[in-house]
């Protein structure tokens, strides 16, 4: 009897403990804060607009993480510009991205140091890169303010190995070094609709002389299949140099 009792108790408690599972398997991804690490691959719709010229193309990034507290990413632009009328890949961008603590205070969500590489792929001659190589090595930190508000404010050390086409004139022959700065604010309308606003400047040392690069992010998201598929419109002003960076994009998850 005794065992019959102890069978008949465990198949009782049974569909809770696999509904339990269930729920760990299914549970819903949340998009909606940087800090938070997935393996994606995203692919966008781009056009770049300025007085010199127009780019169009597609740009592919795919993110592996490696576990929830680090993440490699790797983005290649596959691009056409109008003015030299070629296409071919631009330059390229390769990050690491950790974090290091996580729920620090209830406040403090996350701190995460990153080292971000853009790789100068792209063709100077042809339009479809800027002929240097930059690194920048900074942290973020995850911020909650409000149930729908949450804050990833940024600062990178930046180095770049010769002066890009958009920010000083092409003869001038120098390395750059200064701050990046990022203001990053993600606001939830609902579960599966998020706004990213993120004013992005950076403050560059050039030949001793200090130039500010005014640039900035606007990122709509809508979640259309949680845990599979996301969907994203993407404004990327440089109010500095005046282009302006449109983007239609699709997010996998993986």
């Amino acid at each position: 009897m005794k065992e019959i009792v102890l069978i008949l108790t465990a198949l009782a408690l049974s569909p809770g403990l696999f509904a339990q599972k269930g729920n760990i398997i299914e549970q819903e991804i949340d998009p909606s804060k940087p800090t938070n690490l997935y393996t994606q691959i995203n692919t966008n719709i781009e056009g770049s607009f300025s007085d010199q010229q127009n780019l169009y193309g597609l740009r592919v990034n795919v993110s592996y993480a490696m576990d929830p507290n680090n993440l490699f990413l790797i983005e290649a632009p596959f691009l056409y510009n109008d003015k030299t009328e070629k296409f071919g890949i631009g330059d390229s961008r390769f990050r690491y991205f950790s974090v290091v603590k996580r729920n620090l205070t209830e406040k403090l969500m996350a701190i995460a140091p990153f080292v971000d590489f853009t790789i100068p792929l792209g063709s100077y001659e042809n339009g479809l890169g800027k002929s240097s190589w930059s690194i920048a090595v900074g942290s973020v930190f995850g911020i909650i303010a409000t149930k729908k508000l949450a804050l990833f404010p940024g600062i990178s050390y930046v180095h770049t190995t010769k002066p890009t086409t958009d920010l000083i004139p092409d003869n001038a022959k120098f390395t750059g070094n200064g701050i990046g700065l990022q203001f990053n604010a993600s606001y939830s309308f609902s579960k599966n609709t998020f706004l990213f606003i993120n004013p992005t400047p950076t403050f560059l040392s050039t030949n001793s002389e200090w130039k500010t690069i005014w640039t900035g992010e606007l990122n709509l998201n809508h979640v259309f299949v949680p845990n599979k598929l996301k969907a994203n419109i993407f404004w990327g002003p440089n109010f500095t140099n005046k282009i302006n960076v449109l983007r239609l994009g699709a997010t996998f998850f993986l």
